[in-house]
């Protein structure tokens, strides 16, 4: 458990294994804490000889949080769909990759095998591209490439976005359950969700802080054509269920990627359950032998 900053914004952290090891970056999507990686997931990779850093994105869990009121969310999704890049954001989601690299110096790692979740995976498409030289590969989950159209959550899964959860921690848990079984793929387990909104919502309650983020999201607009020249080895997983980000967030990444592979599964939808786990870190670590290391 350690804490680092980046241009001025304290960032938490925590490693699993030894940093005499290759290190693994894992990143969070929009609004969710660094406990989403769970630790039996993270030590899967430890168990094959990496060190796994995970740590909380600026404006969500116990790292630091932007002042000031927060952005309009239905203005900013407007922009998203619109495909017209939002400006004047308090930050980008080169600044959130910026983050990641700072942990990564904090840690001592030159160069990681860098994997994100939904926004999460937005933000190391980004690290691979701004300093590919720090990034052994990149796996993108469950994401997409920002182009207009590309991954177009259903309305349903759309308004889990913009709908405030309650301040009360029963209700908070009721409304994350709700929107997990939306979400969700066919595994979906209520119970391990109930569970888990309650250490999210013991852990850190920052019910503002997607704003912000969902902000980063839209200014960053559309990154397809940048993705053409990327030289990281590179691996895109998505769920075939998912109702966030569909399918075709996927496959355009993977498209637009130069020889990246792409692994669909089935039974995944906007989440990484442990049934999913084996066949995950399968893909990940064949990633990494083929990328060297």
């Amino acid at each position: 458990m350690a804490t680092t900053t980046n241009d001025g914004t304290e960032l938490y952290f925590e490693t699993f294994g030894s940093a005499d090891d290759p290190t693994v970056l894992l990143v969070n999507g929009l609004g969710s804490q660094m406990i989403n990686w769970e630790p039996d997931f993270c030590r899967r990779f430890v168990d094959r000889g990496y060190q796994v850093v995970v740590y909380d994105n600026r404006d969500v869990g116990l790292s630091g949080k932007t002042p000031g009121t927060p952005p309009n969310v239905l203005a900013l999704m407007d922009n998203f769909r619109s495909g017209t890049p939002a400006t004047g954001t308090p930050y980008t989601l080169t600044d959130m990759a910026e983050d990641g690299l700072a942990v990564l110096d904090a840690v001592g790692a030159e160069r990681a095998h860098i994997a994100g979740m939904s926004m999460g995976g937005m933000i190391v498409q980004r690290m691979a591209l701004h300093r590919p030289d720090r990034v052994a590969s990149m796996t993108s989950i469950m994401s997409t490439t920002g182009a207009p159209g590309v991954g177009a959550a259903t309305s349903e899964a759309a308004a889990t976005l913009v709908t405030p959860a309650p301040e009360d921690r029963e209700g908070y848990i009721a409304h994350t359950m709700e929107s997990r079984r939306i979400i969700d793929g066919s595994h979906h387990s209520p119970d391990y969700w109930r569970q888990h909104a309650g250490r999210t919502y013991d852990r850190m309650f920052h019910p503002i802080g997607p704003a912000f983020q969902i902000a980063a999201i839209a200014a960053d607009g559309n990154r397809t054509e940048e993705l053409a020249s990327m030289t990281v080895p590179s691996l895109v997983i998505h769920g075939r269920m998912d109702p966030l980000i569909t399918l075709s967030g996927g496959e355009a990444t993977a498209a637009a990627i130069p020889d990246a592979e792409l692994l669909v599964i089935d039974e995944m939808g906007h989440d990484l359950p442990p049934e999913i786990w084996d066949e995950v870190v399968a893909a990940m670590i064949g990633l990494f032998d083929r990328a060297g290391g």
